[in-house]
């Protein structure tokens, strides 16, 4: 029996912020949503995290088959008004399209708040610093990405396909796992040394599950410490992950 491990990752924050993340990647109208196409990607984030054994919560599944419903119901052929009398045919995406545009407006609220907390804690003050030296001139400058955790779990799912890797994935139980917090030093060493970045394919080496999950969740941890950074040159690219540091 298969239940050697289950692992949750608390950084996703709910159906609704990967169904928003998906309009906004995909550059769709919230309000004219195209059913099949946003069922049709969303299934393929729930199915990756499936694949891997994700402890995905409830709600993500009760969302995909409140999507799966909404598709059905616009399959189904119009009837056609012949009186004014007939009751208005509600469209079966406006409830969705509610708590989407409802859920929206509190993201960007709270991500201005959370600027403004960013911006207060730069105030400071200190003695002025020299940055004539040959360490400060020649040290790389590496931006912070604004690449999200459903962008990674996307290159995820395009990796395990690019890869070949489809089920069943090796799942033997083996006591010489590498622990978490291992795989985040072996990272950190790779991309130290790496310039110009690390395709984000070549991070996950063994087709295990577990040498998988450990890889990803590792990756996330360290871009939550600020110590690497997931970045795509264009929209859709791939990602390549770079060292924050000195």
């Amino acid at each position: 029996m298969n239940q050697a491990y289950k692992v949750k990752l608390d950084t996703f924050e709910g159906p609704l912020d990967l169904l928003l993340h998906l309009i906004n990647r995909y550059e769709i109208d919230i309000y004219d949503i195209p059913v099949a196409q946003i069922t049709e990607q969303y299934m393929e984030y729930i199915h990756t995290m499936q694949r891997l054994e994700l402890n995905i919560a409830s709600e993500y599944l009760v969302m995909a088959a409140t999507l799966l419903a909404i598709k059905s119901q616009m399959l189904l052929p119009k009837q056609e008004i012949t009186d004014e009398s007939d009751e208005y045919e509600e469209d079966p995406r406006e409830e969705l399209m509610q708590r989407l545009i409802e859920y929206r407006k509190y993201k960007q609220a709270a991500e201005q708040l959370k600027e403004k907390e960013v911006d207060s804690n730069q105030i400071f003050t200190r003695a002025p610093l020299s940055f004539d030296t040959e360490e400060f001139s020649k040290a790389p400058v590496i931006e912070q990405g604004d690449i999200s955790i459903y962008d990674m779990l996307g290159a995820l799912g395009k990796m395990l396909e690019r890869k070949k890797w489809k089920a069943p994935l090796e799942t033997s139980v083996q006591r010489s796992g590498v622990p978490i917090e291992q795989r985040m030093v072996e990272i950190l060493h790779l991309v130290k040394v790496a310039r110009d970045g690390i395709y984000f394919d070549d991070m996950f080496t063994h087709k295990t599950r577990s040498h998988i999950v450990v890889t990803f969740i590792a990756l996330l941890e360290l871009m939550k410490k600020n110590e690497v950074t997931c970045k795509q040159k264009n929209h859709f690219d791939s990602l390549f992950v770079y060292y924050v540091g000195d």
